[in-house]
């Protein structure tokens, strides 16, 4: 694993032992005097991981992390605080000002490294997702999403990474996972008044527990009687359904060898025992806001993907998608010998409730046809908004003679009840003309297919419209 690591030291020999050490496995380097200089390198997006010295003149390490992880463009951005300082009240105030880790001057090279590469990891994993909800952000659709008010996913998706540099880290799930009483009750009366804490005993039970969901953080005891604790977190982190939830061990101080292993696992963060309580909240609280980022991201980019492949007004997946998907269905009704029906829709005279009612009644209208349509199709099948006022259905294992079934039985739909425009205070009578085709054979593709759907829609609107044609191939 390579990466651009910042040492931050005002001390020049200092710099060049760290400088060495990171070189020596192929990481690259750079280096920054003061405070200010390792945020001017942060704000350029310079590095992956910053290793900061804490008593430096002017601005110290603690305001330097303090305004990286203020800031939503270097909140993402490591931060492994160097210090000689080895108190439980330092290290408190490091994880407040958001440090994510600490080593101890002088440093050794295997727990230097093994931090390193374990929160370089963490970061390489989140990037992607990052720079997904930064694009969204800069073109726009962050702000469309705010200001929907139907949207449920509008405040989620208003800015990730400013939420993060807001986000307390308090009221979050939590599930320790230590079987000696004492241990798990002062634990749980630590966390209690911040977090919601479950405790289990049993490494295979806390397992399916964990997978259920909902944690923000799995806490795991390496003293565990006859268990290997390492051993559950392998199998957390191999779990679909828990593999992205922090994980945060508890260790003894001469199991520095079995904690290196675990960092080297993807555990992601730990406490040193006796646990200092003060310590124990920050350590979650920070555990809990990275939980929460990432989910957001996660949930940023699965929403951006369903928003390119969706149409924004009826919630129907639109042409785009209708591409890839129709190509998909024939293929695979090619392979197993099944029909494909396809049902081309236009919705009659549109036009003119654009110009007499305005464009907001023409909206009213197509949302509320897209909810009749798909209340009048299967699971299976997929409705699209092909464009404008027109619609496609793609009927997988569905025949001519069914298609023309199911399309009679949406244009009644359509016609059978008023559309409500204007908040209701005016109703349009709406019908619609559907062209059906059906898949003839090994060699008929999606564009085909769509042109004989397309040439029978015309001959319905031609033959005065309210009607369905099939394809007379």
């Amino acid at each position: 694993m390579t990466a651009r690591v910042l040492v931050v030291d005002d001390v020049a020999t200092n710099v060049k032992l760290l400088e060495a050490r990171l070189n020596a496995d192929y990481f690259d380097v750079l280096t920054a005097e003061s405070g200010p200089e390792a945020l001017e390198i942060c704000a350029r997006a310079q590095c992956d991981i910053v290793l900061l010295d804490v008593m430096m003149p002017g601005m110290d390490g603690f305001e330097v992390c303090r305004r990286l992880k203020s800031n939503p463009l270097t909140h993402h951005i490591p931060v492994i605080m160097i210090t000689a300082l080895s108190g439980a009240a330092d290290r408190v105030r490091g994880l407040e000002a958001g440090a994510d880790d600490f080593l101890t001057k002088p440093v050794e090279d295997i727990a230097l490294l093994t931090r390193v590469r374990s929160l370089v990891r963490l970061k390489m994993a989140l990037d992607e997702l990052r720079i997904r909800a930064v694009s969204t952000r800069d073109i726009g659709l962050a702000g469309s999403l705010a200001g929907s008010l139907s949207d449920p996913f509008a405040a989620s998706f208003a800015d990730p990474l400013a939420e993060a540099v807001i986000e307390s880290g308090v009221g979050g799930r939590v599930l320790v996972v230590e079987d000696r009483p004492d241990a798990a009750r002062r634990i749980a009366a630590a966390l209690g008044h911040e977090q919601s804490v479950e405790i289990e005993s049993d490494a295979q039970r806390a397992l399916f527990r964990a997978a259920e969901g909902g944690f923000d953080l799995v806490m795991v005891s390496l003293g565990l009687d006859g268990v290997d604790g390492l051993r559950l977190c392998s199998q957390l982190r191999s779990l679909d359904r828990t593999r992205h939830v922090p994980l945060l061990l508890l260790v003894e101080a001469e199991d520095n060898e079995r904690l290196l292993r675990g960092l080297d696992l993807g555990v992601n963060d730990y406490l040193v025992r006796p646990i200092d309580r003060q310590e124990l909240l920050a350590r979650v609280r920070t555990q809990v806001r990275k939980r929460r980022y990432a989910s957001r991201l996660r949930d940023n980019v699965q929403h951006s993907l369903e928003l390119a492949i969706s149409d924004a007004l009826t919630g129907l997946h639109n042409r785009h998608y209708l591409g890839s998907h129709l190509g998909a269905v024939i293929e695979q009704a090619t392979a197993r010998g099944k029909p494909v029906s396809l049902l081309l829709i236009d919705i009659d005279h549109f036009k003119s409730v654009n110009d007499t009612w305005g464009h907001d009644a023409g909206d009213d209208v197509l949302r509320e046809f897209a909810l009749r349509l798909k209340r009048c199709i299967r699971g299976i099948d997929l409705a699209c908004r092909y464009g404008g006022e027109e619609f496609v259905v793609v009927m997988p294992e569905t025949d001519l003679a069914a298609a023309e079934a199911v399309a009679e039985r949406i244009r009644r739909q359509i016609a059978a009840e008023p559309f409500a425009i204007h908040k209701g205070t005016r109703h349009l009578d709406v019908t619609i003309s559907i062209g059906i085709a059906a898949r003839q054979g090994s060699s008929d593709g999606a564009d085909a297919i769509l042109k004989r759907a397309d040439e029978a829609l015309y001959r319905a609107k031609r033959g005065g419209r309210n009607r369905v044609e099939a394809d007379a191939a």
